[in-house]
């Protein structure tokens, strides 16, 4: 597929300058020699600069890089700003050089991050600590380009002196830093945003987190950029997206969470169709898409003006958004659905290191749960958003236990540490709806200990099981079925093709839906944020029941 010196005629969509005409595009030796317009060109398609997600964990794809981006490129996708915590958190620095020397092995641009929290709290186990002087030293290297999210707020809001260490190493290094503040407002905001207390200056200059329109017009108003939320589980873009006809200049797109079977299907492009779809301008929806990203972390990806490198998309038209080609480089990635970038060998990483479990470890006697007026704490997940509710609901006792009650969907969540044998933190859990089986995952943000609800202990420790005996990975157990998706890269990911990855997924997921009876529309995705101490309100981690708002364990 490689080509030295070619041409293509077409539309020209330059974002850069808002025109569209008739045009043809020479590239030589993978850089854009010239654009040339034309009086008319015989053909409907159109060239515009590749897309970019602007914040994306890859890990969360359950694919090593080189197998994302095989994925990516057939929707248009060029390049990421990619955050390595998920892999950080379970294999330090180690499993952060593990992304970088992968994703460099084929023609994709990614753009990785310095991870800022790990681990995101103290109040659970990680297999790994980045400390401040650790974060300096991702930060010198040159496929390092930004410090990625901070999401202890805390930490910036009380000026904790490691946190302003890391802070203080991206603005020595010359390094934007992204923000992850959910549902910070007001003063709050505005102090976050400015970290050292610097009246105006902007230090934590991006959120992906923002909820509502009203919370991200006020980090807007203090000189954050807000990066439109579109993911497997969390789903932003309906609230959001309006945003976009008065902050073109502020706005980007991402995913951050994108499971196999999705990314499969779709990536950036899909956003960019929607958002025409609302009547929003074309070249304010490619600026989020394309131009932003650019501009915001300085990245080396092309525009399609003369000189920048050959990464471009041929386009059926500007409302689909079907991608016809993808270039990188100047080279042909990928055509008509089908990627051109090979699979590369892997060699695994991780950390593994607990045994398997017996159901009698998952019992919750009656006086070992937090109760209020005898009902128990429940957390509540929702549909399409990481945070969760925290309620008071009665429970169901058997033997002088608490047990899933299938009935009003109050099933047991469970957490196992997976870094060493340690005791197994319980609690309970609605809205997923299963009326049989268990499901479990080693993907659980951000320590990523197994994770795991189901309606039974002996559904839920063979579901546990599975996963250990995989040394990670995905798995659902029915009353008479069991599928496991091994994970064994850091228990996150598999080096597989990715669309055998997300054939399996496919699978799995819909087990979990027609044989375990899940309501969500993203199980897995869902379960996978349960332990996610930093998005409040109730949460689970493999220390214990925490309530998000006050910052610590529920007694």
């Amino acid at each position: 597929m490689e080509q030295k010196s070619f041409s293509i005629k077409g539309n020209i969509v330059d974002v850069v300058h808002k025109q569209i005409y008739a045009g043809e595009v020479k590239v030589v030796n993978g850089k854009i020699a010239s654009v040339t317009p034309l009086p008319k060109v015989e053909t409907d398609q159109f060239i515009l600069p590749g897309f970019i997600d602007s914040h994306v964990h890859v890990e969360s794809s359950m694919l090593v890089p080189s197998e994302f981006a095989r994925l990516a490129v057939v929707h248009g996708t060029v390049a990421t700003i990619s955050d390595p915590h998920e892999i950080a958190n379970v294999c330090g620095i180690q499993g952060v050089e593990f992304m970088i020397e992968n994703g460099k092995k084929v023609n994709f641009k990614f753009n990785f991050g310095a991870p800022s929290c790990v681990p995101a709290t103290s109040f659970e186990t990680a297999g790994a600590v980045l400390n401040s002087n650790d974060v300096k030293t991702l930060l010198a290297k040159e496929e390092i380009i930004y410090l990625s999210e901070m999401m202890n707020f805390p930490g910036v809001l009380f000026k904790d002196e490691e946190v302003m260490k890391k802070l203080q190493a991206a603005i020595d290094a010359g390094k934007p830093i992204d923000g992850h503040a959910p549902g910070l407002r007001g003063e709050k905001a505005k102090q976050y945003i400015e970290a050292f207390g610097k009246n105006g200056e902007i230090i934590i200059s991006t959120d992906h987190e923002c909820f509502t329109k009203e919370e991200a017009l006020d980090k807007l108003k203090y000189g954050m950029k807000i990066i439109i939320r579109e993911g497997s589980a969390a789903k932003n873009f309906e609230a959001l997206i309006d945003l976009l006809h008065d902050y073109e200049d502020k706005i980007m797109f991402c995913s951050d969470d994108k499971h196999p079977d999705s990314l499969a299907i779709g990536h950036i492009n899909q956003l960019c169709a929607r958002a025409v779809a609302k009547g929003i301008d074309i070249f304010k929806v490619l600026k989020a898409a394309c131009l932003n990203p650019i501009i915001h972390y300085k990245m080396n990806v092309g525009l399609l003006q003369a000189g920048n490198d050959a990464d471009f998309i041929i386009a059926e038209d500007l409302k689909s958004f079907k991608i016809i080609q993808t270039y990188i480089k100047g080279k042909l990635v990928a055509e008509n659905g089908k990627t051109f970038i090979p699979s590369v060998p892997v060699t695994a990483i991780n950390q593994f290191n607990c045994n398997e479990i017996t159901k009698t470890q998952l019992q919750i006697k009656l006086g070992d749960y937090p109760t209020v007026d005898n009902k128990i704490y429940v957390i509540e997940a929702l549909e399409g958003q990481l945070i969760t509710n925290k309620l008071l609901l009665q429970g169901k006792q058997e033997n002088k236990e608490w047990v899933s009650n299938i009935e009003n969907d109050i099933l047991k969540m469970v957490v196992v540490n997976r870094y060493t044998n340690a005791p197994i933190a319980k609690c309970f859990i609605k809205n997923f709806g299963l009326k049989q089986g268990a499901m479990a995952s080693s993907v659980a943000h951000d320590s990523h200990n197994i994770v795991a609800v189901g309606c039974n202990d002996e559904s839920l420790a063979k579901a546990i099981n599975l996963v250990i005996k995989e040394q990670g990975g995905i798995s659902a157990v029915s009353n008479n079925n069991e599928k496991v998706v091994g994970l064994p890269i850091a228990g996150l990911m598999s080096a597989e093709d990715g669309y055998k990855v997300a054939n399996a997924y496919t699978d799995i997921d819909l087990m979990t839906k027609k044989e375990l009876g899940s309501t969500l529309a993203a199980p897995f995705m869902t379960l996978s944020f349960m332990a996610l101490l930093v998005i409040p309100y109730l949460k689970l981690s493999d220390k214990g029941l925490f309530d998000g708002e006050k910052f610590e364990f529920v007694n």
